[in-house]
């Protein structure tokens, strides 16, 4: 089984870390555009201050990430389970899974970056700051920039098994099933029901409940080897699920519709 999830816009320092190596990252296929993605990104922060600012879509307060990126080529860095914070991965809490919980969720889940392209969540990365939704001078927005070499390199890290896709819109830009592997990729939201009956995304709500998600998947021990599997694994854990198929050579959806997992 194959997890994706996005990252988190904020991250931990890194300064006490190990020193990082782009060539020690998995997915070494990757390697090529990592490289450019981290010049054209360390140059631009490089550059004036206000267009790295505003191209990165940062505050004048935010000037602390424009130094931590043009450090990337030597800094420290740590497992992109420390790095990566904010409210999924405080849900997930990997570092108090069992360790035979956080070598599912090392070997299931790939979180998609703006810089890495995807990374396994016991690679070792510095902090940085590159949103999904911008456009690097010369190379172009990052979802063009990730789609071909994602295309070749996600369906070799998802092999035979099913996908479960839990990324936000900006990061799904980046990579999308071809047919044959969409066959076996379910999308899942997060709804929230109101007393009125009606339901919502939340965004809060959302990321919460995908890090729980993750989390009891990867405790339970269990590898769903059908979309239809996965979406009853995921219901006895007390989530209402609701599967629909996609159109041929479409993703399924999966809408979870929860109060608290």
């Amino acid at each position: 089984m194959l997890i994706l999830l996005p990252p988190s816009e904020g991250k931990a320092p890194t300064d006490v870390g190990q020193p990082f190596s782009i060539h020690a990252l998995s997915l070494p296929e990757l390697t090529p555009t990592r490289a450019r993605a981290l010049a054209a990104l360390t140059k631009l922060s490089a550059g004036r201050e206000s267009r790295a600012l505003d191209v990165l879509g940062l505050t004048p307060r935010q000037t602390t990430e424009l130094a931590r990126n043009r450090e990337l080529i030597d800094a420290r860095a740590l497992p992109a389970s420390q790095v990566y914070t904010g409210v999924l991965f405080a849900a997930l809490d990997y570092a108090s899974l069992p360790a035979a919980a956080r070598r599912r969720v090392d070997r299931w889940v790939l979180v998609f970056s703006g810089l890495w392209g995807a990374v396994h969540l016991d690679d070792v990365i510095p902090a940085y700051r590159l949103s999904g939704d911008v456009s690097l001078p010369r190379l172009g927005t990052v979802a063009s920039v990730w789609r071909r070499p994602l295309a070749k390199v996600i369906p070799e890290a998802a092999d035979s098994g099913v996908v479960l896709d839990l990324r936000s819109g900006t990061y799904a830009k980046m990579w999308t099933p071809e047919p044959s592997l969409a066959e076996r990729t379910v999308v899942a939201r997060v709804l929230q029901e109101r007393p009125d009956g009606s339901r919502m995304v939340v965004s809060h709500h959302n990321k919460a409940t995908k890090g729980r998600l993750v989390r009891a998947l990867a405790s339970g021990g269990r590898t769903p080897q059908t979309i239809e599997s996965l979406a009853a694994l995921i219901e006895s854990h007390g989530v209402v699920t609701e599967l629909r198929a996609g159109r041929p050579g479409k993703p399924w959806s999966l809408d979870l519709v929860v109060d608290e997992l």
